[in-house]
């Protein structure tokens, strides 16, 4: 069994460490300070269990949990922290176990080996249940390319801008497809964003003016970005003011 270590203290990611080897047919393969880095690293490792940190900086173990599941074959989850009042929320996403700290080796035993009987079949399962959870406001949106896993700090996004089926999120950093709805991300990210257009929701922090298009339409000036965006006739006097209060 292949399992990654993710903890943003130093001290906490040895002891586990030392608890793991000591288990028969298990080996750590990797480790991460933080949800980001654990992401990266169980792309590049492919660890079969991540013993995972809730309170980390950057991003916490609940939103690492929720990108992960979106990998092609996930991997178990077993959450150590200190604070159990996270117990509820870590088996809302379908955690293999919860230990409190100071994790024993007896209870870390257990918990790897309820991981070690989940198939593919289950844990593609609870990929889709923690997919479909979104209990609370992400700090990365993640998408799945040709790179594996990527992800997009909602605060260094443009806009979102649907097409048919799937939403362009644009960036500092280039754009990328995703295949959430609009309504969904404008309820979860509503007081970052504002919708233009019944396919568009822009940024509020980069949003450099509104301007009257040739054609007589409106559009929008985003800061860091040459493309204007059309403001629909219906989102013009809401627009207008939004930007009265920025």
């Amino acid at each position: 069994m292949r399992v990654l270590v993710c903890d943003d203290e130093q001290l906490a990611r040895d002891r586990l460490k030392r608890l793991v080897e000591k288990a028969d047919g298990v080996e750590v393969v990797a480790e991460a300070a933080n949800g980001r880095e654990a992401i990266e690293q169980a792309q590049a490792s492919r660890p079969d269990v991540i013993l995972m940190d809730i309170r980390m900086p950057e991003m916490d173990g609940m939103e690492a949990a929720e990108h992960l599941s979106k990998m092609d074959n996930p991997p178990a989850l077993i959450f150590c922290t200190a604070y159990d009042e996270h117990a509820l929320q870590a088996f809302k996403v379908h955690a293999v176990d919860y230990l409190l700290k100071p994790v024993s080796a007896d209870d870390l035993a257990t918990a790897l080996g309820k991981a070690r009987t989940l198939n593919r079949v289950q844990l593609a399962e609870i990929g889709k249940e923690v997919s479909e959870e979104k209990p609370r406001r992400r700090g990365h949106i993640s998408a799945r390319t040709h790179r594996g896993l990527e992800l997009v700090p909602v605060d260094e996004v443009r806009y979102f801008l649907a097409d048919q089926k799937y939403v362009t999120v644009c960036s500092g950093e280039g754009e990328v497809l995703i295949d959430e709805t609009l309504k969904e991300l404008e309820t979860e990210f509503g007081d970052q964003f504002v919708r233009i257009h019944r396919n568009a929701l822009v940024a509020l922090k980069f949003i450099e003016g509104m301007e009257m298009a040739t054609a007589g339409h409106h559009q929008v000036r985003l800061r860091g970005i040459d493309e204007r965006l059309t403001v629909s006739r219906r989102h013009v006097a809401g627009l207008r003011r939004v930007l009265q209060n920025l």
